[in-house]
């Protein structure tokens, strides 16, 4: 019974999306989110042009109020419009463009719409654009045509997630012309991509620690204390016998004993 409720409410919500994309055409209408609240479902519309949708004195959301109540049993919708940033980059409102201008001109200038097309989105900032465009274009007889440029993923899980998708059709004379747009925005983070940071030199310098110095400075107290206390206790030298000895000779020559004799002779004299 849940599953059967999960089911119905998503069918619901689709319904809702494809019947707000229908009455709201050639208006730059993107795409459409539901949310449920405690007061009603909350209904917020992307697009391009958001003075269209709303219209003079809100008379166009009145009456897509009015038809969704009255249609999807909706007790109370509260509808919000918001403006798409950039709109090159949306695939919906890319593809709403080139069945608009087909309608106008008509499937002779298909190319050249193409390739506009194409420039803008890159000019825009897309990485990658393809378009095709099948139908009885130019000739009687069906084709295709594939219109490329840039880097678009085809396979994986970003071709699924990142890239945008859309589907588009334009009613002309020779009958009806299917295009779908594929777009490859900016922000996608592709796996293979490496980015290399640069991490700034850091340049560590060895400062001494102010332990360290007191420790060296107390070495170098004690160093010289050992030296003056070695000058300290070195003994003075002592000067040889023999130079003292002749010194005091040649102060006093009468003490030595040759000189007394001499004097007592010159007094018998």
């Amino acid at each position: 019974m849940i599953e059967r409720k999960f089911v119905a409410s998503n069918i619901r919500e689709f319904q809702v999306s494809e019947y707000i994309s229908e009455t709201l055409k050639n208006v730059g209408h993107s795409h459409t989110k539901i949310q449920k609240t405690p007061l009603g479902e909350k209904i917020t519309i992307f697009a391009s042009k958001p003075g269209l949708i709303v219209g003079r004195k809100g008379e166009n959301i009145k009456k897509l109020t009015k038809s969704l109540k009255i249609k999807f049993k909706l007790e109370n919708p509260q509808i919000e419009i918001k403006e798409v940033e950039n709109i090159f980059l949306d695939a919906q409102i890319v593809a709403e463009r080139i069945s608009s201008t087909l309608e106008r001109f008509g499937s002779s200038k298909f190319k050249g719409i193409g390739h506009k097309m194409m420039a803008d989105v890159l000019n825009a900032g897309g990485k990658g654009i393809e378009i095709l465009i099948s139908g009885k274009v130019p000739s009687s007889r069906a084709k295709s045509w594939r219109f490329y440029m840039g880097y678009l993923k085809k396979c994986g899980d970003i071709a699924i997630t990142g890239v945008r998708s859309a589907y588009g059709t334009a009613k002309l004379k020779t009958g009806v012309i299917g295009i779908q747009v594929k777009i490859m925005p900016p922000d996608v983070k592709l796996p293979d991509r490496v980015e290399f940071r640069e991490t700034p030199e850091t340049i560590i310098e060895e400062v001494p620690s102010v332990k360290g110095e007191k420790k060296e400075a107390a070495k170098g107290e004690g160093k010289e204390t050992q030296e003056e206390k070695t000058k300290k206790k070195a003994p003075a030298k002592k000067r040889a016998p023999r130079k003292k000895a002749a010194k005091k000779q040649e102060e006093s020559p009468a003490e030595t004993p040759q000189a007394a004799p001499q004097e007592k002779a010159e007094r018998t004299i």
